[in-house]
């Protein structure tokens, strides 16, 4: 028999594959071995079902307990620093300038030199009135001879009574005179004073305005502005109080859980522009006595030691003051909130290691934590890290880091 007619007959338990593959196979193929073919079979029935892969393991997460401690709310606002004493170096006699005697931009101590006018002016004025002076002197003198003489004579009847009422009202009048010729000398001495000006305090100058040789006015008219002075040893800083902090405050303070600092000195620290962390320590000063209607703020105002000078008038400066009481509160990093629409929320590992989402109240930054109000327990395990990796309802495996941080 041919092995193609062998090839075309139907094989008693032959699969239907097994002839429709021995039908097609091309005749170079037909030699092979029966093995080689029935392994490629076998090949080919693998692919019905692929092995099911095994199951991935919770995603790991960082978890820790809030940190529980004594805190004090602090209330911020934006300040900026003024002077304590700010005053504007005026000429008090007019005249030509002669000398600048100070350095711009300097520290002056108060009664020094700052500028020298031309003093020969009202040199000879105080010599004028010293002439005067001198003769309603003599004046005197002689109208007091003559009131003793009349004294005398109107004893024996030599002179009448209107004779000594003359000579007294004579020597009222030189009195008058002299009196008037030593007001006229004091005030060129005074004016000789005026025309060396010098520091009424000490602080830091400001540059010169009048250089030698330029006429000044003197308070008689337009006072020509010579420079300025301004304290900064201690230095005011101003800030607004808005209207919801101001009634928190002050109902506090009628609930005897905070002084006011109307009548109490409330600490307050400062962070100056670029630092992180409050470097200047201060005490509350005033407090204005009616809110600004445009903008529904209380001016108050702290004083703040500047020994080293570093702080300038102008400079901004964000301001804590105290808002509370102490008390016992649970701390969280900011890494360990989410947002959820409007809602703050952190997630909990539960005790089984599924997370849940806690929604809760926060409130200030205190050395760099998060004051939680409501919504946690200090024995609550919260992710503080790996947050993107959890889901609620899923399974985590969690990690232990100290408390309040990060591993």
């Amino acid at each position: 028999m041919e092995l193609g007619a062998v090839e075309q007959r139907n094989r008693p338990g032959q699969p239907e594959g097994r002839q429709i593959l021995h039908r097609f196979l091309h005749p170079s193929f037909r030699s092979l071995s029966p093995l080689i073919l029935g392994s490629a079979l076998a090949l080919s029935g693998c692919g019905d079902k692929p092995p099911q892969p095994a199951a991935a393991a919770p995603p790991s997460v960082t978890v820790a307990q809030p940190v529980k401690r004594t805190v004090t709310d602090w209330d911020e606002f934006t300040g900026r620093f003024e002077a304590l004493e700010e005053v504007q170096v005026r000429a008090r006699v007019g005249g030509f300038v002669n000398t600048v005697e100070f350095r711009d931009g300097a520290i002056v101590r108060a009664g020094d030199l700052l500028y020298t006018i031309d003093s020969r002016p009202f040199e000879a004025v105080a010599a004028q009135a010293e002439g005067q002076l001198a003769d309603s002197r003599a004046k005197v003198e002689l109208a007091k001879r003559e009131l003793d003489r009349a004294l005398s004579l109107v004893q024996t009847s030599a002179v009448s009574e209107q004779v000594v009422d003359q000579r007294r009202q004579a020597l009222q009048a030189a009195h008058a005179a002299e009196m008037q010729a030593d007001g006229a000398l004091k005030a060129a001495k005074l004016n000789i004073e005026f025309t060396h000006v010098l520091a009424p305090m000490t602080g830091r100058v400001s540059r010169h305005l009048v250089s030698p040789g330029n006429l000044v006015q003197g308070s008689e008219g337009s006072a020509t502005l010579l420079t300025s002075i301004v304290t900064l040893d201690p230095i005011y800083i101003y800030f607004d109080v808005d209207e919801a902090t101001y009634l928190k405050n002050n109902r506090l303070w009628f609930e005897g859980k905070r002084p006011s600092s109307r009548d109490t000195p409330n600490p307050v620290e400062v962070a100056l522009t670029g630092e992180s962390k409050p470097s200047k320590e201060g005490k509350m000063d005033f407090l204005d006595n009616r809110l600004d209607v445009s903008t529904g703020t209380l001016r108050s105002r702290a004083i703040i030691p500047n020994k080293d000078f570093s702080i300038l008038p102008g400079q901004f400066g964000r301001v804590r003051l105290i808002g509370s009481s102490p008390y016992e509160a649970l701390l969280l990093p900011d890494t360990a909130i989410a947002t959820d629409q409007s809602r703050k929320i952190v997630f909990v590992v539960k005790d089984d290691n599924t997370v849940e989402a806690r929604p809760v109240q926060l409130g200030p930054l205190d050395e760099g934590l998060r004051v939680v109000r409501e919504g946690l327990k200090a024995e609550d395990r919260v992710i503080v890290d790996g947050i993107q990796r959890a889901r609620v309802g899923a399974k985590v495996t969690p990690q232990t880091a100290p408390a309040g941080g990060k591993s």
